[in-house]
């Protein structure tokens, strides 16, 4: 994510920088009649452009998660509350299942590499509540408790499908990214063609470039795979969740 960007920058600089200063070497006259120049303003300016483009891409799916995971944290409180209206045996498995699917949650936060076993428990926790909800259905169906905790589970495993989705499955296009990548290249062969037939080029300056260019990749590339761990979306209102729902468990084995 930082290697790869730094070496499509630093490779066409260098290749650029060597060819033009064989140009001036051998062919000086037919330099003054180049507008190099105006070819790397423009060629920069549609770098800038896709930049922009590809890191708004970018924050918008992550602001997108952000949001879902305060509506899942809404959800699963929700869904926990209107279990405590159900009837036993129901009630007290439900709430465990919801504590549980919180935990996994906050282990998920915690270590990333877990992410295949976590979503496959969680998908036998939510199947576990929809059965009940279909129990329920077949003791009452006027009954508008159960009705209520049906709609809960029902928003959860939609928010669920969502995150799923939005967090592991949903990636910029790979053909935005290769279009960057190009534009890269090629911008990055004019100006190191520029520095050449200049003399101005040092390694000082194109190790800059290489690593601003960088850093502005890892950080769209680390938004838009968040399984990385290194732009995680803070998971403080699901650690205050997984408290509230200790502390309401502790409350009701004291009772």
């Amino acid at each position: 994510m930082f290697v790869i960007p730094m070496i499509i920058v630093l490779v066409p600089i260098f290749i650029g920088q060597y060819y033009g200063i064989y140009r001036s070497k051998k062919k000086p006259e037919e330099l003054q009649r180049e507008s190099v120049g105006t070819a790397v303003g423009s060629a920069f300016a549609l770098l800038a452009f896709m930049l922009a483009f590809t890191f708004q891409i970018a924050t918008d799916r992550y602001n997108t998660r952000k949001e879902l995971l305060l509506d899942e944290v809404t959800n699963i409180r929700t869904a926990y509350l209107r279990a405590g209206l159900l009837p036993d045996p129901i009630r007290s498995d439900s709430k465990k299942l919801l504590a549980e699917y919180v935990d996994i949650r906050v282990d998920f936060a915690n270590d990333a590499t877990k992410v295949h076993t976590l979503i496959s428990r969680s998908q036998e926790i939510l199947s576990s509540l929809w059965d009940y909800t279909e129990m329920l259905a077949e003791q009452d169906r006027s009954s508008e408790v159960y009705a209520l905790f049906t709609q809960s589970v029902n928003d959860l495993v939609d928010n669920y499908n969502h995150r799923l989705t939005m967090t592991l499955e949903y990636r910029i296009p790979p053909l935005i990214l290769w279009i960057l990548f190009v534009i890269a290249f090629f911008s990055m062969l004019t100006l190191g063609y520029q520095f050449g037939i200049s003399g101005k080029g040092s390694l000082m300056i194109n190790l800059m470039l290489a690593t601003v260019f960088a850093v502005v990749m890892f950080l769209i590339l680390a938004l838009d795979r968040p399984e990385t761990g290194v732009a995680r979306l803070n998971q403080k209102p699901v650690i205050a969740l997984q408290k509230q729902i200790q502390e309401m468990q502790v409350k009701v084995q004291q009772e």
